[in-house]
């Protein structure tokens, strides 16, 4: 598959995901009606952050991680420090841009401890929310997700970033604290080593 069409393929598929994980999340309590105060919407709240954000920040340390128990645990630190730090935070745009450099840091942390286990073995269980969410993709776009389970860990945190994410360059850069340059060759790279395994096992059939 030419390069243009592993990156429409890697889009599709990941901005597939993204839509059907923007759906409410039966499991989190509806938002409260804001209050106003002299024409005036009271600011967003932690909780407000929580409800519309979870899910998604899931699915992306699932992305990067395999195992939807962990990036649970990984998304839960990365909201106990969006806690801790509340204060210090400019606005909601900083406070979601904390969140998701915490959870590349977390995931990078669970990786990182993985490679020294020598008895580690990747797990395959997935929770309800993980698995409905697969379960609607295709063929095709399930064949997508499994060649980025092949990337290395900063290949595939660019490219989940860039079209789950749907993050720019810069924000990427932020994100993972490499350079703009690095972002988009480790982008370019990424999506050649996508081509090759689905190619490969497109001709393994």
């Amino acid at each position: 598959m030419a390069f243009d069409g592993i990156e429409s393929a890697v889009e599709q598929t990941l901005g597939r995901l993204r839509r059907i994980d923007s759906r409410p999340d039966p499991t989190v309590p509806a938002a409260a009606p804001a209050r106003e105060s002299a024409g005036a919407v009271a600011p967003r709240t932690l909780a407000d952050l929580y409800r519309d954000h979870r899910v998604r920040l899931i699915r992306l340390a699932v992305l990067l991680v395999d195992e939807p128990g962990t990036a649970e645990d990984v998304v839960q630190e990365a909201f106990a420090g969006l806690h801790r730090h509340w204060s210090g935070l400019r606005d909601e745009a900083a406070a979601v841009g904390y969140l998701r450099t915490a959870v590349v840091n977390g995931s990078r942390s669970v990786l990182r401890r993985r490679r020294t286990a020598r008895d580690y073995v990747p797990p395959h269980q997935v929770n309800a929310r993980s698995a409905e969410s697969l379960a609607m993709l295709s063929a095709e776009h399930q064949a997508v997700v499994d060649a980025l389970g092949t990337l290395p860990p900063r290949q595939r945190e660019v490219l989940v970033l860039r079209y789950y994410g749907g993050l720019s360059e810069a924000e990427i850069a932020e994100a993972t604290g490499i350079s703009r340059g690095t972002v988009k060759s480790t982008a370019s790279r990424a999506l050649d080593t996508v081509a090759r395994v689905m190619a490969g096992r497109a001709g393994g059939r």
